[in-house]
């Protein structure tokens, strides 16, 4: 994630989710280059930004010697340009994001988000990180990304400038400190299977999405991460997490999203009103249920499979 600081920007809602927004600024920036991403609305252009971050990004990239570095084609709906660093036997992708660091605190739709009281403690919430909102660019599910030719990239343009709120920063703090309790799993303190069991179905959904990329194109690993954190909400002692349980932990994890999936419904964790299944793929979380529930059946394969 590439981190830009802005003061002085306006948020203001494109839809009733509480998650999209455009972003213009309250005066006239003291940096006058901001000026060149603003559209014909005055509105700040996430299309503008990212074309301007991927040409930096490719110039910079020539000025590498020591190991191969390309920058990927850009892929319709990605709001990421993505590295791939030959570094033999393997090959590393780098995924950056353009984020903006907005200097208010979380807008009123992240009101109901973040019941983490009895997992996490009231703490949590009253850090100086909730202070702060993080925006990144991304499309609006209603709104094109692809422009594969002119007529395209006029309508992205027009539709080009929504920004969606960012958590990563509270979601890695959370991540790293998982526990009940302050000591769960520190060098001195017990171990628990939290991670372990997150890991397991990434992995499960990342396999699936090789085998069957276009049926599973809507999905992303951060559906997972959500319905990771109202598992953790959901059984929020330590006790449930005991590292010797990690198969009965993963399956009670897994049967969660499994009801998501079956539902058509995954509260955002930090803006309940944003579902992340949406109605109109019921399709896509059928189709995804199907696989993951013929996997369970037959003592999940899929972790056996090389490709």
């Amino acid at each position: 994630m590439l981190v830009l600081p802005i003061a002085r920007l306006q948020l203001d809602e494109c839809d009733d989710t509480g998650a999209y927004y455009y972003l213009t600024f309250k005066r006239s920036p003291k940096e006058k280059y901001l000026l060149k991403f603003l559209d014909e609305d005055k509105k700040l252009s996430a299309f503008k930004m990212l074309e301007a971050l991927r040409e930096i990004i490719k110039r910079e990239v020539k000025n590498i010697k020591n190991v191969e570095v390309t920058v990927k084609r850009k892929k319709a709906g990605s709001p990421a340009i993505t590295l791939l660093i030959k570094n033999p036997p393997v090959e590393i992708s780098v995924d950056i994001i353009l984020t903006l660091e907005v200097q208010q605190s979380w807008p009123p739709s992240t009101q109901d988000g973040l019941k983490i009281e009895e997992w996490l403690g009231r703490k949590v919430r009253t850090k100086p990180l909730s202070h702060l909102a993080y925006i990144s660019l991304q499309k609006h599910p209603n709104s094109s990304l692809c422009y594969e030719n002119q007529f395209q990239q006029k309508e992205f343009r027009q539709s080009g400038n929504t920004w969606r709120l960012s958590f990563s920063h509270i979601e890695k703090a959370m991540l790293n400190n998982h526990g009940n309790s302050k000591t769960c799993c520190e060098s001195d303190g017990p171990k628990c299977c939290r991670k372990g069991c997150l890991k397991l179905l990434k992995y499960l959904l990342e396999q699936l999405k090789m085998k069957y990329t276009k049926e599973l194109e809507k999905f992303c690993s951060y559906h997972v991460k959500t319905a990771f954190f109202h598992s953790c909400v959901m059984w929020p002692n330590d006790t449930d997490w005991h590292l010797g349980d990690l198969d009965h932990c993963f399956q009670k994890y897994l049967g969660y999203f499994l009801d998501c999936l079956q539902k058509s419904h995954l509260p955002h964790f930090f803006i309940p009103k944003y579902n992340l299944l949406s109605l109109e793929d019921k399709a896509s979380s059928n189709f995804l249920s199907r696989q993951i529930n013929n996997q369970l059946n037959n003592g999940f394969p899929i972790f056996q499979e090389r490709y």
